[in-house]
C-alpha cells in the first residue's frame, strides 16, 4: 500500500445519495446518543442499528435510506451502474475502496462502543456522539477525519479521486 500525503475532501457541490446518508446517520446517533444518556439507555440500540445497516451496506452495497433517497429524486455517485429489478440503489461493492470502508470502519466502531456503553460505561455515549458529529461535519464540509487517515494509508477515493492530485498537494510517495 503506498501512503499519500495532503488532504482528502469529497465533493459537496450537492446534495447526492452517499452525502446525505452521511448527514441522516450522523443525526441518528447524535439523537440515539443524546437520548440513551438523558431518558433511556436502551435509546442506544438506535446507534447500534445505525451501525448493522452500515456494515451491512459495506458488504452488500444494499443501503435502504439510499434508496428511500433514490425514489425522492437523489442521484447516486457511488450507486452501481448496472440496472437492477426494482431499480433499488446499491452501493458499488467492486473494490475496497476508501468510501467504502468508511462505512465498514464506522459501522463497527459505533456497534461497540454501544455495546460498551451498555455493558460497561455511559461514557462511551461521548465516543458515539463524537461519531455522529463527525458525520454531519463531514456531511457538510466534505471533510472527514477518518477518510484523510485511510486516504494517507493509501485506500484509493472514488468521490474526487484526482482532486488532490491535480492541485500537487496529494502526491504519493513510498
Amino acid at each position: 500500500m503506498t501512503l499519500c500525503k495532503g488532504v482528502y475532501v469529497v465533493p459537496t457541490d450537492g446534495w447526492y445519495i452517499e452525502r446525505t446518508v452521511w448527514l441522516i446517520a450522523g443525526v441518528v446517533l447524535l439523537t440515539s446518543t443524546l437520548l440513551a444518556v438523558l431518558v433511556n439507555p436502551l435509546w442506544i440500540f438506535g446507534v447500534i442499528a445505525t451501525g448493522l445497516v452500515s456494515i451491512n451496506v459495506a458488504l452488500t452495497g444494499f443501503c435502504p435510506i439510499g434508496n428511500v433517497l433514490r425514489l425522492l429524486g437523489f442521484k447516486a455517485r457511488l450507486g452501481t451502474s448496472a440496472p437492477t429489478r426494482w431499480n433499488l440503489y446499491f452501493l458499488q461493492t467492486d473494490s475496497w475502496y476508501l468510501e467504502r470502508r468508511i462505512y465498514v470502519t464506522v459501522g463497527v466502531n459505533i456497534t461497540l462502543g454501544s455495546i460498551l456503553f451498555l455493558a460497561h460505561s455511559p461514557w462511551w455515549g461521548l465516543f458515539t456522539g463524537f461519531v455522529g458529529t463527525a458525520m454531519v461535519w463531514f456531511a457538510a464540509t466534505g471533510l472527514c477525519i477518518l477518510a484523510n487517515v485511510l486516504y494517507w494509508i493509501g485506500a484509493e477515493p472514488r468521490l474526487n479521486p484526482g482532486a488532490l492530485r491535480s492541485s500537487g498537494i496529494g502526491a504519493k510517495h513510498a
